[in-house]
């Protein structure tokens, strides 16, 4: 007979250990610990907010607006109106050819001083000016843009004057350039190329150090590595940062208002004439059919910028 029977106790679970065998109660923090998965959500609430108020909304407002007439009925006029004039084409594809000519020259010099960045010392002033420069620079647009060149290039700029007096040289006698498409242009660049830093830079410095090693290690030169190695790893990345420069370019207006007085040649422009126009009165809803327009370019760059940051996250990984 063992102890525990001359104890007349038939199992271990039976023994008076000295803790409490009562029925658990619930604490009274259980509850809120259930609440804690939502309460943390609640300050994305803000944010949805504002993403609902200044992009959804709008959004809805251009796309019911582009199928309706004055009077609010339904109406395909408008959007055959773009569709069918030779302006508003020309006004898309001079938005198109302005963004892509921007983009491309913004990308690659943009790309070019990432990549100088990267390769100078990760805690060097070089590097922290150019990235500290290049914020304030890609934000640097607008009205305040264009009245820096205007005072800079303009009739009456700080270079115009200089080069006429001390040079002889009059830069806007065949015309001001700077009020044109090229003007327009390089002023476009002027915001690209530091945007371009931003957003090309971390995939620049995700390259691995051991990935050129082990080219060179396998006799592959300088040429090798980026035309096998590199380049397909920061293609993807270059290729979403050019979508990203053009959708920028794509959908600017105040640089563009304040530069260009006198015509409309795009699309941005298209729509501030129906919307602000006092000889075109009635139609603005044909402008928001050229903003449904819009709304479509930007959706399908954007839609093929998601495709290739999928295709180069797993290098990042």
């Amino acid at each position: 007979m063992t102890q525990g029977a001359d104890l007349g106790l038939t199992d271990v679970g039976d023994w008076d250990l000295g803790v409490d065998q009562s029925p658990r109660r619930a604490r009274p923090g259980g509850a809120l610990k259930s609440l804690r998965p939502t309460s943390r959500h609640l300050g994305a609430v803000p944010f949805f907010g504002y993403i609902a108020i200044f992009l959804l909304w709008p959004t809805i407002i251009v796309i019911v607006g582009a199928f309706q007439n004055d009077s609010g009925q339904l109406t395909l006029a408008n959007v055959t109106t773009v569709l069918g004039g030779s302006t508003y084409l020309q006004a898309f594809w001079a938005s198109i050819r302005l963004s892509a000519e921007t983009a491309l020259a913004g990308g690659v010099l943009g790309a070019l001083l990432a990549w100088a960045v990267a390769e100078g010392d990760a805690d060097g002033v070089f590097r922290r000016q150019v990235v500290a420069m290049s914020g304030v620079l890609a934000q640097f647009g607008g009205v305040m843009l264009a009245f820096a060149f205007l005072a800079t290039f303009g009739y009456a700029g700080v270079v115009t004057l200089a080069l006429q007096r001390v040079a002889g040289v009059d830069p806007l006698a065949s015309g001001g350039w700077i009020y044109s498409f090229t003007g327009l242009a390089v002023v476009y660049t002027f915001f690209q190329i530091p945007l371009m830093v931003l957003i090309f830079l971390p995939a620049v410095d995700g390259l691995q150090v051991q990935w050129r090693e082990a080219s060179d290690n396998l006799g592959g030169g300088s040429w090798a590595y980026w035309r096998y190695v590199a380049g397909p790893i920061l293609l993807p990345s270059f290729v979403g940062g050019l979508l990203l420069l053009f959708v920028s370019a794509f959908s600017a207006y105040a640089t563009a208002a304040a530069l260009i007085s006198q015509g409309s040649p795009i699309v941005p422009l298209q729509i501030r004439t129906f919307l602000q126009s006092e000889v075109v009165l009635g139609r603005a809803n044909v402008g928001k059919a050229l903003a449904l327009g819009m709304v479509v370019v930007v959706a399908v760059v954007m839609t093929l910028y998601a495709w290739l940051q999928r295709r180069g996250a797993k290098w990042r990984a």
